[in-house]
């Protein structure tokens, strides 16, 4: 049997997942989560600075990739200030920090199917 499947089904935080796969999924799937990470990897960053880092994601799916990332614990965010204007900064926590190897796995295979089956291109062309 799979070590990943001992059971009939995994759980973490009071949900119930057919493999670790399928939570892992569920902790980084999508389009965002993982680029988000990536982006938070190396350091803390301000919700600007994430915007401006990556400019196609919507300004309301950031901020609800930002809150889902936060729940389940992969990234903390952080509140200087008591009143307008307040800064908010983001990174990674101990968790989040864990998913670093995986990240660069991703990372390295993006840029070797690139490399290999496409191409790299600068800002403004297609």
């Amino acid at each position: 049997m799979k070590t990943e499947c001992i059971g009939d089904y995994v759980k973490l935080k009071g949900k119930s997942y057919p493999c670790t796969v399928s939570l892992t999924m569920d902790l980084v799937g999508g389009k965002w989560k993982a680029v988000i990470l990536y982006h938070l990897k190396d350091e803390a960053k301000r919700y600007s600075e994430l915007r401006k880092e990556i400019p196609s994601v919507t300004e309301m799916t950031l901020s609800l990739q930002l809150k889902q990332l936060e729940k389940d614990g992969l990234i903390s965010r952080k509140v200087y200030g008591k009143k307008p204007p307040i800064k908010v900064v983001y990174s990674l926590t101990d968790f989040g920090k864990s998913f670093v190897p995986v990240l660069e796995a991703i990372t390295n295979w993006g840029n070797q199917v690139v490399s290999e089956k496409g191409e790299f291109l600068t800002s403004g062309t297609d």
